[in-house]
């Protein structure tokens, strides 16, 4: 049993850490995970996916490199071993991957050339002579029409060496980056068909910024269409159902952008990525070790590549930054959910403070009705007494000024007798002149109290009343059968308005008609 322990204190803390993931995840026997891991070179991600999948068969190549003796580590003091070390030194300090450019070419067509004054002015004679030169040659070209074929049959130029002569060989119009990205979509449709590649229909910036905002792997192709390897590659490696499957499924997180180096935008970036072998491939992921926001070149993929060995490359490119994407990807749903926490506690916040304000609002709102009620009602009230009070002084100075009844030998004519019935329901039989005034009647009845009491003439002389007292009779005086009322302000003497006698009914205002009419018509007749 002592041949078959693990020595664990013999593995370095990195190699401990995935190690217990490795278990954790598979609960496999330490015994068997550590040669497991160690031909995943300790890649836990790898490790775990081959102890679920299964290891795929051996690989001749890494098998003859992990059968290779191990380097010799004694060091011989002469001038190459000693100047060796320091040059593999300094190639591990160096980043292990290339920064990915972002390319925003400006498009042909917005070049603006302008040369300066004097020199536009110094070349107008050449210019003019040039322009009639052209157009006498397009007009013997006119008439001797095999001349500009022959012409072009001696100038033509059959190696076309590089992208920048493809480019500049085919004539195409320099188009924007979405316009671009457009055409060569439908060109590489109409050349090798219909396809489910799913291409980013924009320019090589938006998708470079869309792959560092999502944390995608952008996977940039370019073609040259001059080149021998384009159509076998476009055929048979990127429209591979196995190619076209891995980079549509959204698990593998792969932005496809593509373009061909006869146009302006595709063969910028190509010279930006060091583009010398064509077709080429490059897959650009975010680099967090190397900055916030910085895209390095993870894979470079040149030249006839079978299906599997492209997917593989990929695959391996993709293991390899896998982790540290995973990281970030978490941070930031970590970052996330704490801004949706905080902007939700905000919210809160914030509805809670406008509850609180409304609270307050309608507290202070009522509070002012309150007051602004109290207010009305001490007013009203004060009014009112005032009122009572001017009113007071008002009837006992009209009492004084009530003429008494006629004489008992005054003649007949001059004579009215009335018999009124007071709100009281107390019956009241009075004589009046004639001559008086119907606002006679009216007065007596406003001061009957007065009058009537032994000791209300004796209170007081005429009381002063208010300025602004506007004395108006709270009453009316109605006859019963036929009903007529005997409005104060219509004026006329008792005579004219009443008659030689009369029943009248003492009526508030604002009482129903109806009920004073029935009660009217019970009342009884006084004879004169």
């Amino acid at each position: 049993m002592a041949d078959e322990a693990v020595d664990l204190s013999s593995l370095s803390a990195d190699q401990q850490l995935a190690l217990q993931q490795f278990t954790a995840v598979t609960a496999q026997d330490v015994k068997e995970a550590i040669p497991l891991l160690h031909r995943c070179q300790w890649n836990v991600q790898i490790a775990i996916a081959r102890f679920f999948d299964g290891e795929p068969v051996e690989d001749p190549v890494a098998a003859a490199a992990a059968q290779q003796p191990p380097p010799d580590t004694r060091r011989a003091e002469n001038l190459m071993n000693g100047s060796a070390p320091r040059s593999s030194t300094s190639s591990t300090r160096r980043a292990r991957v290339e920064p990915a450019p972002r390319v925003v070419p400006q498009p042909e067509s917005q070049v603006d050339a302008r040369a300066p004054l004097v020199f536009s002015l110094l070349w107008a004679p050449v210019g003019l002579l040039y322009s009639l030169l052209a157009r006498t040659l397009r007009f013997v070209g006119y008439l001797l029409p095999f001349l500009p074929r022959a012409w072009g049959r001696l100038t033509a130029s059959n190696i076309r060496n590089g992208p920048s002569t493809a480019r500049r060989s085919g004539g195409r119009r320099p188009l924007g980056p979405r316009d671009t990205a457009a055409r060569f979509i439908r060109e590489f449709a109409e050349e090798y068909g219909e396809n489910n590649l799913p291409f980013h229909e924009g320019g090589y910036a938006s998708a470079f910024d869309l792959a560092k905002k999502e944390l995608k792997f952008l996977l940039v192709v370019l073609l040259a269409p001059e080149h021998d390897l384009t159509p076998p590659f476009c055929s048979s490696t990127l429209l591979d159902p196995s190619v076209v499957s891995f980079l549509r499924d959204p698990a593998n997180n792969t932005l496809l952008w593509a373009g061909s180096v006869a146009d302006a935008e595709p063969y910028a970036v190509a010279a930006a990525l060091n583009c010398t072998k064509h077709p080429f491939s490059a897959l650009v992921v975010h680099t967090p070790s190397a900055g916030a926001g910085a895209m390095g070149i993870a894979a470079r993929l040149a030249g006839p590549l079978s299906p599997a060995q492209y997917l593989a490359k990929l695959r391996a490119a993709m293991a390899a930054h896998g982790e540290a994407l995973a990281r970030v990807r978490a941070q930031r749903a970590e970052q996330n959910a704490s801004r949706s926490i905080r902007s939700q506690q905000d919210s809160a916040y914030e509805r809670s403070l406008a509850v609180d304000r409304e609270r307050k609002r309608k507290a202070e709102e009522e509070k002012r009705e309150l007051e602004r009620r109290d207010k009305a009602a001490l007013e009203a009230k004060a009014a009112a007494e005032r009122y009572a009070a001017n009113l007071a002084r008002w009837r006992r100075r009209r009492a004084h000024r009530v003429k008494p009844e006629p004489a008992a030998d005054a003649p007949a004519k001059d004579v009215v007798r009335i018999s009124l019935r007071l709100p009281s329901a107390e019956r009241v039989v009075r004589r009046f002149h004639a001559a008086d005034g119907i606002e006679e009647v009216y007065a007596y009845v406003e001061c009957y109290d007065i009058l009537s009491s032994p000791d209300g003439m004796g209170q007081g002389t005429e009381a002063d009343v208010d300025d602004d007292f506007a004395h108006a009779y709270a009453f009316r005086l109605v006859s019963p059968m036929p009903r007529e009322v005997f409005d104060v302000k219509d004026g006329g003497t008792v005579g004219e308005r009443i008659g030689r006698s009369g029943n009248l009914i003492v009526e508030p205002v604002g009482e129903d008609d109806e009920s004073d009419d029935e009660e009217g018509s019970r009342e009884e007749v006084v004879p004169s």
